[in-house]
C-alpha cells in the first residue's frame, strides 16, 4: 500500500501540471518517489545483516555533506562564519567516526574479540552530540534541516545493521524536494509570491500577521504529512525488530543484554524518520504562511477518520481479525498524540540556536 502511495505521489505534478513550470525539481520529485517506493518492499530489518550497504550510507552522506560544503564556500556564502564550518565539520567527522565504527565493530565481533571500548565510547558520545548540534548551527531553512540530517544520521548509522542505513537519505532528499514543490504550487495556484528558500530563516518566521487563511491546498499538505509520518514508520519494518528486540541494531552501544537499554535504542532508531518528516513539515508550514495550528488540526481530522474506519471495521466474527483491528485502531489514536509531540520537537530544532561564541566573550570580559 506504501509502495503503491509513493507512486501516486510521483505522479502528482503531472495530474496537477506542476510539471510545466519546475521540470527539473518534479523529475527529481518522481525519482525520489520511486525510490523510497521500493523500501516497503524489502524484507525486514534484521533478518540478514549487510554491512556494507551501511558503510556505502556512511560515504554516501559524506559525498553530499562534502558537495554541501565545497558549494557553500565557492558561492562565498556570507551567512555562513567560522563557527558555522566547525559545526559542519565535526558533523563530518561524526559520519565517518560512525561508518569506521560500524565497519570495525562487525570485524571485532565476527573474529570474536568482543566490543572495542573505542567505538563504545565514540557511538555513545554520538548519540549525545547529535540533539546538540543542530543548535549550534545557522537558522535559515536548508543549512539547518542539512545540519539535523546529518547530526541524526550519525546516530542511526550506528543502529544500522543492512539497506535502512540508506532510507534517511532517500527520506530526506524527498523532504528537500517536497519544501521546493510547495513553493511552486503556491505560485500555480496564486496564493502568494515564491519566497527566496536560500535565505529563509525559521527564527523570524514566526510573524502571526504573516500567516494566510486556509485553502483547499492545505488537505494535500496535511495528508502527504500524515502519509510520509506513516512511511517513517513502516518503510524499514523496524517496528519488527522492537518487538524481537532484535541485539543486531545495538552492537556498537553495547553487547551484554539489556532489555530496557537495547529497547529505548531501538526505540530511538525508529524515531529519528519521524523527526526527520516533521521537521520538513515545519518548514513546509512557515515557507506556506500557515499556522502551524491550522495545519496540524487538519492533521488531527485525517487521524479521527483514520481511527473511526478501524473502528468501524472492529465489528467482525473474526476474533484474530477482530484483535488486529483494534490494535490499529489504538496504533493510530497513539499516533495522533505522537504526531503532536513531535511537532514541537521540530519547532524546537529548527527556531531554537545556542551561541556559545557570545557566551564565551561575555564571560571572558
Amino acid at each position: 500500500t506504501l509502495t503503491v502511495g509513493l507512486l501516486v505521489f510521483a505522479g502528482w505534478p503531472v495530474i496537477t501540471q506542476l510539471w510545466v513550470q519546475a521540470k527539473t525539481t518534479t523529475l527529481i520529485w518522481t525519482v525520489l518517489c520511486a525510490l523510497l517506493a521500493v523500501f516497503p518492499l524489502m524484507p525486514v530489518v534484521g533478518r540478514e545483516p549487510n554491512i556494507p550497504l551501511v558503510i556505502a550510507a556512511g560515504l554516501l552522506t559524506l559525498l553530499i555533506s562534502g558537495f554541501s560544503l565545497a558549494s557553500s564556500c565557492k558561492s562565498e556564502n556570507k551567512y555562513r562564519n567560522n563557527e558555522d564550518m566547525k559545526v559542519h565539520f565535526y558533523q563530518m567527522l561524526s559520519i565517518a567516526l560512525s561508518t569506521y565504527v560500524v565497519s570495525n565493530t562487525h570485524n571485532s565481533l565476527k573474529n570474536k574479540q568482543g566490543l572495542p571500548v573505542f567505538n563504545q565510547i565514540i557511538s555513545w558520545t554520538t548519540l549525545v552530540s547529535s540533539s546538540v548540534l543542530p543548535l549550534l548551527s545557522p537558522t535559515f531553512l536548508f543549512q539547518r534541516l542539512f545540519s539535523i540530517l546529518l547530526s541524526l544520521m550519525a546516530t542511526y548509522l550506528l543502529l544500522s545493521t543492512g539497506y535502512e542505513a540508506l532510507f534517511p537519505l532517500v527520506l530526506s532528499g524527498l523532504m528537500f524536494v517536497w519544501i521546493h514543490m510547495e513553493q511552486e504550487a503556491l505560485q500555480h495556484y496564486g496564493l502568494s509570491l515564491k519566497p527566496k528558500l536560500a535565505v529563509f530563516n525559521f527564527a523570524y518566521a514566526t510573524d502571526i500577521t504573516q500567516f494566510r487563511q486556509l485553502h483547499l491546498d492545505d488537505i494535500r499538505r496535511s495528508f502527504f504529512f500524515v502519509f510520509f509520518i506513516v512511511t517513517a514508520f513502516f518503510g524499514t519494518g523496524n517496528i519488527a525488530s522492537v518487538n524481537s528486540f532484535d541485539p543486531a541494531s545495538v552492537y556498537c552501544f553495547l553487547t551484554v543484554f539489556s532489555p530496557f537499554m537495547m529497547g529505548g535504542l531501538l526505540v530511538l532508531k525508529v524515531v529519528i524518520p519521524f523527526v526527520l518528516v516533521s521537521c520538513a513539515f515545519e518548514a513546509v508550514q512557515v515557507t506556506t504562511q500557515l499556522s502551524s495550528k491550522s495545519l496540524f488540526l487538519i492533521v488531527l481530522v485525517i487521524s479521527d477518520i483514520m481511527a473511526l474506519v478501524s473502528c468501524c471495521c472492529t465489528f467482525s466474527s473474526n476474533k484474530v481479525k477482530q484483535r488486529a483491528l483494534i490494535s490499529h485502531y489504538v496504533l493510530v489514536m497513539s499516533l495522533t498524540i505522537f504526531m503532536m509531540l513531535m511537532n514541537g520537537l521540530a519547532q524546537l530544532l529548527t527556531t531554537k540556536r545556542l551561541d556559545l561564541s557570545r557566551r564565551t566573550k561575555h564571560h571572558a570580559t
